[in-house]
């Protein structure tokens, strides 16, 4: 049996090789150095003798990386509530103008609607558009674009906005991200809370991705057929754009993965030579089996979509997994991420583009949440932003220092445009 004291250094040599692999950069690089020595020396093994703490060579390499990871700790996420950053009136020179208040301002908001941020006043005819931002909250019959302060307590003046801004000569076009519904389930939603709305002027993260795909994508024949995880929001609006699909809500794929599932898996015996595209979105029927497919289809070269990417599903006031939690294992396995198609992507905004053929310049981009439907139109260089002061994001967030997003105008509530 080897000696009491060799038994001890190899011992806290691999204790030491569990902590090694938390230092910092600077101490394994030193870790690199005594491999190099000892391939210099053509020592392979530990020296033996007193345990590492003594004088030999490897014992004082020891000693220092352990005052190195004494002194660099690693880094740690903190949890703690971090000071508000400084408000732009330390440096108001270095940041971005204010945004321009309409609410209680006639001629303001006259200028808004006839002008669009200022770039359709030399511009005879031309409309302007309004991007809307709709949201879901999952309960039946209680669809609320929140975005836009249409809710249930005030259904006339939804409509009598609606129809005062189409009055003007503009385009209303509503957008969501939730793609488990069609456009003619939304335009049902919207007529039950009197929101007049025909199908072509709503747009979903479903019908953006089909939208992307035939008109942008347009993978030539026989390799376009689509893979789709998802429910039947999806398979509807590729369907209106006549792109072949498999996968979605067919029995087939909502089931347990079986023996012989593998093999055919393995071998792509139960796979489609045909398919080109893996299009994921939010799946109440997600499965292993239904991964195990996609992900071959990924490694044979499919390309990789997504309606979006929300982590979450706000529904009956609180969270649920989102498609982009339905998209995590592909990622981790493919270690590749896909084309999002819902806001603030701006393939989204390209294939909004592509069905209404808009002006960008004479668009602008309405919503309450800055990081998700301001940035949406900012990134998308639309002619203008605005803020509504009724959902999730407040002035505050845009009068600090460095503010990351600052929309075009605001308004406390969207029904400030009808005077």
């Amino acid at each position: 049996m080897p000696n009491q004291p060799q038994q001890a250094e190899r011992f806290d040599c691999l204790y030491c090789n569990r902590w090694l692999q938390d230092l910092t950069v600077t101490s394994r690089a030193i870790l690199v150095a005594i491999g190099i020595c000892f391939a210099i020396t053509g020592q392979s093994e530990i020296p033996e003798g007193p345990p590492l703490a003594d004088v030999t060579a490897w014992g004082l390499v020891r000693s220092r990386l352990t005052n190195l990871r004494d002194k660099e700790p690693r880094q740690q996420k903190s949890y703690q509530q971090s000071s508000p950053p400084p408000t732009r009136a330390l440096n108001p020179e270095a940041m971005p103008p204010l945004p321009k208040y309409l609410s209680s301002d006639r001629a303001s908001i006259n200028e808004f609607l006839d002008k669009s941020s200022y770039l359709i006043a030399m511009v005879r005819h031309q409309r302007l558009r309004f991007i809307l931002a709709m949201a879901d909250n999952g309960n039946p019959g209680d669809v609320q674009v929140k975005r836009l302060e249409f809710k249930s307590r005030s259904r006339t003046n939804d409509s009598t906005l609606t129809l005062s801004i189409k009055s003007k000569g503009k385009t209303v076009v509503f957008v969501t991200n939730n793609s488990t519904k069609s456009r003619p389930d939304y335009k049902k939603k919207l007529e039950s809370m009197g929101i007049p709305a025909n199908v072509d002027e709503i747009f979903g993260s479903a019908y953006s991705s089909a939208i992307y795909i035939s008109r942008i994508l347009k993978l030539p024949a026989p390799k376009n057929k689509v893979y789709v995880i998802g429910e039947a929001g999806i398979e509807t609006e590729l369907k209106s754009e006549n792109i072949d699909f498999i996968g979605g809500t067919d029995p087939a794929y909502r089931r347990d993965i079986t023996p012989e599932d593998y093999k055919g898996i393995a071998d792509g015996s139960l796979l489609d030579d045909n398919v080109g595209i893996v299009l994921a979105g939010l799946d109440f029927h997600i499965n292993y089996f239904k991964l195990a497919i996609g992900y071959q289809y990924l490694i044979r070269g499919a390309i990789f979509l997504a309606t979006n990417t929300d982590s979450t599903l706000p529904s009956n006031h609180t969270f649920f997994p989102g498609a982009g939690s339905i998209l995590i294992p592909l990622i981790n396995m493919t270690g590749k991420q896909p084309i999002a198609l819902g806001k603030p992507s701006q393939a989204m905004m390209d294939s909004v583009e592509g069905k209404f053929q808009f002006d960008r310049q004479r668009t602008c981009m309405v919503g309450d949440r800055l990081d998700t439907d301001i940035r949406f139109g900012i990134e998308g260089k639309l002619g203008g932003t605005l803020a509504v002061l009724t959902g999730v994001s407040k002035k505050e967030e845009w009068e600090r220092e460095n503010a990351p997003v600052v929309p075009s105008y605001y308004v406390d509530k969207l029904s400030d445009l009808l005077g």
